[in-house]
């Protein structure tokens, strides 16, 4: 017994240090099927899409979403990694503002690229040990698994922060049939704090924890197929035309964090020199400057109506 325990312990470690040497920021692990809180999240889940607020987001509704146990038959443990997007290279454009997240390479490439590579490893340390690969596109609760895993708290703005990086980081998640020791979830540290509530221009924070999509100009400027921009968006807009990173850049735990200055996270240049102009590429210039983003989410048109609307606003 005492030798499976320190196995088990070993093996642990040496997968989180795997992971931080493939380049992600932090790294831990959670048991399946979870402490409480998980049926807490999920409840939470269930409140925040029976009041709609998840728009036209229809995916987030995925039954699968509830039970991690049914994205992989035997899993016993899942491995939570945070990769760091905020480069020291800032994009100080002066005319549009681009969410930080998106500003590099496609994120979710980056990510499971970097998971496949421990993949790799564990086929050869852990022969039996099947895993499978989740990034956002998987019908995942990631932030509560990130939380229970201990890389962090979800924050009244409804992004994970940790304690040492910030909220300034996305998530990629491995699932294992292997048995591995738990990581302590984290408790939050936010407190009595509500700067991102009182920053939101739209007030999309309703309460602390719960965004509501349609008040919300990040929602409205990537995941929204509406022709126009809702008045009350446009006018709070001042200059986001992809994303927003209003209640990350008020947040205190993001005075101070680390940057990544990886290849992954440099700013493109056409996103640091976005412009007026812009509104005269036509789809295949759009299509060359998107390629290998996450921006590519954002049609060539709905970049035109962001732009178009940014621009009213600033009139």
């Amino acid at each position: 017994m005492i030798n499976i325990i320190k196995d088990k312990k070993e093996i642990s470690k040496k997968i989180k240090e795997r992971a931080i040497l493939e380049g992600f920021t932090i790294a831990g692990i959670a048991s399946i099927p979870g402490s409480s809180r998980l049926k807490l999240r999920t409840e939470a889940l269930e409140r925040w899409l029976s009041n709609n607020h998840h728009g036209e987001m229809k995916w987030m509704e995925a039954e699968r979403r509830k039970s991690i146990g049914s994205l992989l038959e035997g899993a016993k443990s899942v491995l939570s990694v945070g990769f760091t997007y905020i480069s020291s290279q800032k994009n100080n454009n002066k005319f549009f503002k681009v969410g930080k997240f998106s500003q590099g390479e496609d994120y979710h490439k980056v990510i499971a690229k970097k998971l496949k590579n421990i993949g790799k490893w564990i086929n050869l340390e852990i022969p039996d040990c099947k895993w499978k690969i989740c990034v956002d596109t998987s019908p995942l609760l990631e932030k509560a698994w990130a939380e229970e895993s201990g890389l962090g708290w979800i924050g009244k703005n409804s992004n994970l922060i940790s304690k040492k990086n910030g909220s300034w980081f996305t998530l990629g998640f491995m699932i294992l049939t292997q048995d591995l020791l738990p990581d302590k979830p984290h408790q939050s540290l936010c407190g009595v704090c509500e700067k991102c509530i009182e920053h939101c221009p739209t007030q999309a924070i309703v309460e602390p924890f719960v965004i509501q999509s349609n008040l919300c100009i990040a929602y409205h400027t990537i995941e929204s197929r509406e022709k126009t921009i809702p008045k009350n968006i446009k006018e709070n807009l001042n200059g986001w035309v992809a994303g927003c990173d209003i209640c990350q850049d008020v947040c205190p735990w993001n005075k101070s964090v680390p940057y990544n200055n990886s290849v992954e996270t440099i700013p493109k240049e056409w996103i640091k020199n976005l412009d007026i102009d812009s509104l005269n590429w036509d789809d295949k210039t759009w299509e060359k400057n998107l390629k290998g983003t996450t921006l590519k989410r954002i049609k060539p048109w709905m970049w035109k109506r962001n732009i178009k609307a940014s621009l009213k606003t600033s009139q």
